[in-house]
């Protein structure tokens, strides 16, 4: 028995190569997982390793399972990371121009638990623009992991290199799992 599937949406940034690790953090903790990524993503991650680590094809288009019936399991909670400036304005003004976009903005209209992770330098997290995106996602319920409060601050341009060694697995994963756990709290206290 798991305790439950996480629907990953990978982004194309630097970390995105390192996606096993949170797919890794979910296994370890009984775990289900699939992967969705951005177009851009899949020039950033390691498809074949992906795919026999979680057991699913990685999603990035819109094309139907064989049959058109569902492959997955519904998620319990959803992870994007790492979150592009480009993919965390487009979330928040709800444009969904390519499947992973489409995915995600459904899922948090069904209020799946959902933590991003943005991977953005300081200049683009300064834009007016990423501020309201986030403002208005965390007004929307979703998890953004970003501030001194979650120890992730974006990083000086030109030093995401380095950024992407300590980029927050472990906290994303642990982030959506209690997420999980509260909803399902307050979902049997209603019972």
């Amino acid at each position: 028995m798991t305790a439950g599937h996480l629907q990953i949406v990978v982004c194309g940034a630097g970390p995105a190569t390192d996606v096993t690790q949170l797919i890794a953090t979910a296994k370890q903790r009984s775990w289900t997982a699939a992967v969705t990524a951005t177009p851009s993503a899949i020039d950033f991650i390691n498809t074949e390793t992906i795919e026999t680590m979680t057991g699913h094809p990685i999603r990035f288009t819109y094309q139907t399972s064989p049959g058109g019936r569902r492959t997955l399991p519904a998620p319990d909670a959803l992870v994007i990371a790492p979150a592009t400036y480009n993919s965390i304005n487009k979330i928040a003004l709800g444009i969904a121009d390519n499947y992973a976009m489409t995915s995600v903005a459904e899922l948090i209209g069904r209020q799946v638990p959902a933590v991003i992770v943005p991977f953005v330098n300081a200049a683009l997290a300064t834009r007016a623009p990423f501020q309201r995106a986030v403002a208005d996602l965390r007004h929307e319920h979703v998890r953004i992991l970003l501030g001194e409060d979650d120890g992730w601050e974006p990083h000086p341009p030109g030093s995401g290199n380095d950024r992407q060694k300590v980029f927050p697995w472990t906290a994303a994963f642990e982030t959506a799992a209690r997420l999980v756990h509260q909803s399902r709290a307050v979902a049997s206290d209603q019972d």
